[in-house]
C-alpha cells in the first residue's frame, strides 16, 4: 500500500483527478470535505487543511505520522511545488466559507446586526478564504 492509499484508507474522500482527492478532515466535525491530497510522481503526498489545521496534526488524527507522507526510499531533494494543489481543488475547498461570506453580506445589507459568535465566524471564513490563496501557490 503506497503513501497515499495508507491516508485515503482512514479518511472519507473522493476523487477530484489522476492522483488528487479530496478528504472530510478528521480532526473536527467537518461537514464539507475542506482537505485536499495530492499524490507527486515520486510517492510524496501533499496534504493540506483549507480549514487551517495542520499536517501533523490531521496525520495523528488518523494514527499516521508525518513520515507516513513519504514513501519508503529517501532522501528527497527534489524542487519546491510552485503551485502544490490546482486551482479548482483549491476553489472547491473553499466554496462554502465564500457561501458564508455571502450570506453575512446579505444579512448586513437586511440590518441585521451581528453578535460576536457571527463576527467570530465571518472572520474565520475570511481567514480560510486567504489560507486557501496562499497553499494555491497564488499569493
Amino acid at each position: 500500500m503506497n503513501a497515499a492509499e495508507k491516508f485515503l484508507s482512514r479518511v472519507e474522500h473522493k476523487q477530484t483527478g489522476s492522483g488528487r482527492w479530496q478528504f472530510r478532515v478528521p480532526t473536527r466535525k467537518d461537514r464539507h470535505m475542506s482537505g485536499a491530497l495530492r499524490e507527486l510522481d515520486d510517492g510524496r503526498i501533499l496534504i493540506h487543511d483549507f480549514g487551517g489545521d495542520s499536517a501533523s496534526e490531521i496525520m495523528s488524527a488518523v494514527g499516521l505520522t508525518l513520515e507516513d507522507l513519504f514513501p519508503a526510499r529517501g532522501p528527497y531533494h527534489g524542487k519546491p511545488e510552485r503551485r502544490p494543489f490546482p486551482a479548482a481543488d483549491v476553489l472547491r475547498c473553499i466554496a462554502f466559507e465564500a457561501l458564508v461570506v455571502a450570506a453575512a453580506g446579505a444579512a448586513l445589507l437586511a440590518g441585521h446586526p451581528f453578535n460576536a459568535t457571527d463576527r467570530e465566524r465571518l472572520l474565520l471564513a475570511v481567514s480560510r478564504i486567504q489560507a486557501s490563496v496562499t497553499a494555491g501557490g497564488l499569493a
